[in-house]
């Protein structure tokens, strides 16, 4: 993948990722296993 992302939007990215930490290691272990991902909220 090629681009950049304005800092700005990073900075919501990187908010969003340390609110919903546990439940993207939830739900990467349940991918890896061949099982349903569960949906996470969005940044409000």
């Amino acid at each position: 993948m090629a681009g950049k992302i304005p800092n700005r939007c990073k900075k919501l990215i990187q908010a969003w990722i340390e609110i919903h930490k546990d439940e993207l290691v939830a739900d990467w272990e349940l991918a890896l296993n061949g099982e349903r991902v569960f949906k996470i909220k969005p940044l409000d």
